[in-house]
């Protein structure tokens, strides 16, 4: 955006800038008379901090943008970094941000223990009930983790992907090495690693002995006994890749009546006794009710957005050498909403540079630059003899 400048500001202004926007949005926040749902997570841990943030997405804005939602459609109106958390201390901050913004629709969250029990702390002080709305990535991950991780098959397969991914890491078959298994939340994109075995389950199809030496060969040998496991590969195949198609279809057009429909019929190509198609169900039966609850728009199931969010966030900060949970948090809330100039502007103006150390105070206790230069001096004291 064109600032209108005739000079150059130093890079220390526009970082301030940028933080004062943050700042500014979220005094701003306030209270609005369309419906809109909040969208709840915890980042992940940055040094030895982590930040609950709130989204606060429109009920139309899925319907509006045809697709998935993205940054601009979301308002960020509750930041908080903290150290240790809580059901407890997760339910004074929803109050808090609650009072402020005024109470949502429905709340948007994944399965997160604490989470779950600062939510319910919170509810259970309203008037009335608030629905609460399980994401559906993390929900179909809780249940191909159900059915698959203690299974001996499951066991199995991965034990010959990460051998057979070693065998073939710098070498000609490196461009056929399985997806790698995340050590956390390794169901939530498990897809790709179905989507991969179904396909080498084709290569290895072939009639006869390969030729001595072959690409075939070789991958044969790097996946010893792959074919063996052929119908617990099929059967995962099939799973995970109606998970898939059920998420695309929820995350862009959200649920209505007629995508109950459309995700009902791809859960009942599963096998009857599948611990996926029966969990699926009943989140399609219990969210539809949700979707009836607030009106006929398709209703928002997904908090993707948010780890979108986080995923910018800590792209920015992992610039640092030594990346912290600092004030640099204030970027999180100007990631988001159609900042134009008059937006910026207002915001801006709504918070002073020394707004900006006041938060930082009351907000940001320690940093790891200060815990670290507070250190030294004290070394220092000591050998002057001045402690």
């Amino acid at each position: 955006m064109h600032l209108g400048l005739d000079w150059v500001p130093h890079f220390t202004s526009v970082i301030n800038w940028t933080l004062r926007l943050g700042l500014g949005l979220l005094k701003q926040v306030k209270p609005i008379s369309t419906p809109w749902l909040a969208i709840i997570d915890h980042s992940i841990d940055i040094g030895t901090k982590k930040a609950l943030v709130v989204l606060r997405v429109k009920v139309d804005a899925l319907s509006q943008r045809g697709s998935a939602i993205k940054l601009e459609d979301c308002e960020c109106i509750g930041l908080n970094v903290c150290e240790r958390v809580n059901g407890d201390s997760i339910a004074l901050d929803l109050e808090a941000i609650f009072n402020q913004a005024g109470r949502p629709n429905a709340i948007i969250k994944d399965g997160d223990y604490t989470l779950q029990k600062g939510v319910r702390l919170w509810s259970a002080k309203q008037e009335t009930e608030i629905p609460v709305i399980a994401d559906i990535g993390h929900s179909m991950a809780t249940a191909l983790k159900k059915q698959f991780e203690q299974t001996a098959a499951y066991k199995c397969f991965t034990a010959l992907l990460t051998q057979g991914a070693s065998r073939m890491r710098q070498t000609e078959l490196a461009f056929l090495i399985p997806p790698k298994l995340r050590s956390k939340g390794r169901f939530q994109s498990i897809s790709t690693l179905g989507k991969w075995a179904d396909k080498i389950l084709d290569v290895f199809a072939v009639q006869g002995r390969a030729q001595k030496g072959s690409l075939l060969d070789k991958l044969r040998s790097a996946l010893p006994g792959f074919l063996l496991l052929k119908p617990f590969i099929k059967r995962f195949a099939i799973t995970t890749q109606v998970v898939a198609e059920v998420m695309g279809i929820l995350k862009n057009k959200g649920l209505d009546p007629i995508s109950y429909e459309r995700c009902y019929q791809l859960s009942e190509t599963l096998p009857k006794n599948s611990k996926v198609k029966k969990h699926l169900q009943k989140w399609l039966q219990q969210h539809l009710d949700i979707q009836a609850q607030l009106g006929d728009l398709p209703l928002l199931v997904s908090s993707d957005i948010i780890e979108s969010l986080f995923g910018n966030f800590k792209h920015i900060i992992e610039r640092s050498p030594q990346a912290d949970m600092n004030r640099t948090t204030l970027l999180i809330p100007a990631l988001c909403g159609h900042l134009d100039k008059e937006v910026i502007s207002q915001a801006i103006n709504q918070a002073r540079h020394n707004d900006l150390e006041m938060w930082e105070k009351s907000s940001i206790p320690y940093t790891v630059r200060k815990k670290r230069k507070a250190f030294f001096n004290n070394i220092e004291s000591q050998k002057s003899g001045n402690v």
